[in-house]
């Protein structure tokens, strides 16, 4: 029987940029990083705008347009940019996907030519979907808007959407053409919005840099008060963080099972399903990690006095550790331990839970004792409720 191997690697590049005031005619950035590749070619350019974004900064599109025309040599608008709905809505609903997919088509948009989206997370997961789908994959350059997009996941390389019920059933990794974070979008964010950003800075220093835990605790106070230069820097610490796990550690595609950065996110997903995305991606991991910390010092893995630390810290930043949707059920069965089935499923079939030994330092579980996670839970509800002044 003659067998024959045959293997190729494909080299990425990962730019990301940080800058202020991205569409100011003076800023040369944005058109920069267009023709990065081909600096002679005039390129094509579609831009799609997330609607809170857009109500927010109501002349960007006009902005948009200007600053192409000022740099005509190099870029094209293909249409006026498009405006869509944001949040989870956009994930959870395939329609926004293919009415993308019908835009692009109508467009003409071509493998050399360029989708960009501004927005948060969720219209970024949706909208880079569909460029992947799009030809095979069309050039993505995203803008994300939000501290947990340009912090996290708008500068990562997996997109998709929700189906079934289930975070991101469907989607692709495929690496961004680029990432432009704009620290100007984040002036017009919601407090919630800002904050449940840094829990996944709280996240990423947990796993992997100490001292930057330190520093948040030290700041704690001016990040609460959204403290500009303070937030920049968590903002841009994160992300590099996020940024050396991907590029780093031999596996960007998730081709294994282990999955180090989901610290607190197997309770998240579930907690954002359960409440309908009232709790936000953000919100969700605060509580997460707030129950995977709790447990981990039932099962001894982890310093009660460490642990504290680690609590006082989200809730100094104005973070909610409990919500009643811990508790909730369904056919009778806690909804929060079929969440831990569809994790491993997510997972490939094979559970890795991380979980910390101490700051900065962490480890993977390949099973959770259910009744631990209800003591857990417990635990947690105890703690946040005599820490809650009685009215």
């Amino acid at each position: 029987m003659l067998q024959s191997q045959y293997s190729f690697s494909v080299p990425f590049q990962f730019p990301v940029y940080f800058t202020r005031d991205a569409f100011a005619a003076d800023n040369p950035m944005v058109v920069n990083v267009f023709r990065r590749l081909e600096p002679e070619r005039r390129h094509r350019v579609f831009f799609v705008i997330d609607r809170h974004v857009a109500d927010g900064h109501p002349d960007l599109a006009q902005r948009i347009d200007a600053y192409c025309t000022a740099h005509g040599e190099s870029l094209r608008l293909t249409s006026t940019p498009v405006v869509v709905d944001a949040g989870e809505a956009v994930k959870n609903d395939l329609s926004y996907t293919l009415a993308l997919l019908e835009k692009l088509n109508e467009l003409g948009i071509d493998r050399q030519s360029f989708v960009a989206v501004i927005g948060g997370g969720a219209l970024l997961d949706m909208v880079s979907f569909a460029a992947a789908l799009c030809h095979r994959g069309v050039r993505i350059v995203r803008f994300p808007t939000t501290v947990l997009s340009q912090a996290d996941s708008g500068v990562a390389v997996k997109n998709g959407i929700n189906l079934f019920g289930k975070k991101n059933f469907i989607g692709t990794f495929v690496p961004p053409f680029a990432v432009i974070n704009d620290a100007a979008f984040l002036d017009t964010l919601e407090f919630r919005d800002v904050i449940g950003g840094v829990a996944e800075a709280v996240k990423v220093s947990l796993l992997r840099d100490s001292g930057f835990f330190r520093f948040m605790e030290a700041h704690a106070r001016r990040l609460a008060m959204r403290d500009t230069a303070t937030l920049e820097y968590v903002v841009r610490r994160s992300a590099e963080l996020h940024l050396e796990h991907i590029c780093g550690n031999g596996d960007p595609f998730e081709l294994g099972s282990a999955r180090p950065l989901d610290f607190g996110h197997w309770s998240a997903h579930k907690l954002e399903s359960v409440t309908k995305h009232r709790l936000r991606h953000g919100e969700a991991v605060a509580i997460g990690m707030a129950l995977d910390v709790m447990y981990s010092v039932r099962m001894g893995f982890l310093e009660p006095s460490i642990a504290e630390r680690i609590l006082a810290l989200l809730e100094a930043l104005g973070l909610r550790l409990w919500d009643d949707a811990l508790r909730a059920r369904s056919d009778g069965a806690l909804s929060l331990i079929d969440g831990l089935r569809e994790f491993r499923e997510h997972l490939g079939g094979e559970l890795h839970i991380t979980l910390l030994r101490d700051i900065g330092e962490s480890f993977e579980v390949n099973e959770m004792d259910e009744a631990a996670v209800l003591h857990a839970i417990d635990d947690l509800e105890a703690r946040v409720r005599a820490a809650t002044p009685a009215r």
